[in-house]
């Protein structure tokens, strides 16, 4: 075996020539090697280092537009779903005052109003600040947002369930229809 040149690191027997490069090259970043002393990985790592980090500040840049993209999608779909859900509640508070009368009808054109007017703060207010105010009242009432998470959590279940059932009830309609 080889004699073992003690400024090589661990593992390395000697050195083969062009072995080192400089740089990212090929996309890899390459340290470069010294041609003395104890301390000649130090300009190359601390370049690695720089590299890493300005690719993770790139990459959680991109990230961050994305997701804002995809909020501000999210938010412009839900206001408009609220709108036509006030809609439908002005529409059947019309009903209700024409069957029930207008006492009744009253509370459901109140009910209507609300969600037309949670439609317009939704749509007006940056995504930025709807986050900040859904912190502020779960600092503020911890109970009651736990409690709304489990009420949606269980809603969206039945749901999902509910979707399901229909796929399966399709796919073995299908299946009979098709053997007869």
């Amino acid at each position: 075996m080889p004699r073992r040149d003690p400024e090589l690191p661990e593992g390395t027997d000697h050195v083969i020539s062009g072995a080192s490069a400089t740089g990212t090259e090929g996309g890899g970043a390459l340290l470069a090697q010294s041609s003395g002393g104890s301390g000649g990985t130090g300009a190359g790592s601390d370049r690695l280092v720089s590299q890493v980090r300005d690719q993770v500040s790139n990459l959680r840049g991109q990230a961050g537009e994305r997701v804002r993209g995809f909020a501000d999608d999210g938010k412009a779909k839900a206001s408009t779903l609220l709108d036509d859900f006030g809609g439908v509640l002005g529409d059947a508070a019309k009903s209700v005052d024409v069957r029930l009368g207008e006492d009744y009808g009253r509370y459901a054109h109140r009910a209507a109003d609300a969600v037309s007017t949670f439609a317009g703060k939704v749509r007006e207010k940056s995504v930025d600040d709807i986050v900040d105010d859904a912190r502020d009242f779960v600092r503020k009432s911890p109970v009651v947002a736990i409690g709304i998470a489990a009420v949606a959590g269980f809603a969206l279940m039945r749901v999902v369930k509910t979707g399901l059932e229909d796929v399966g009830a399709r796919t073995r309609g299908s299946k009979r229809g098709g053997e007869g």
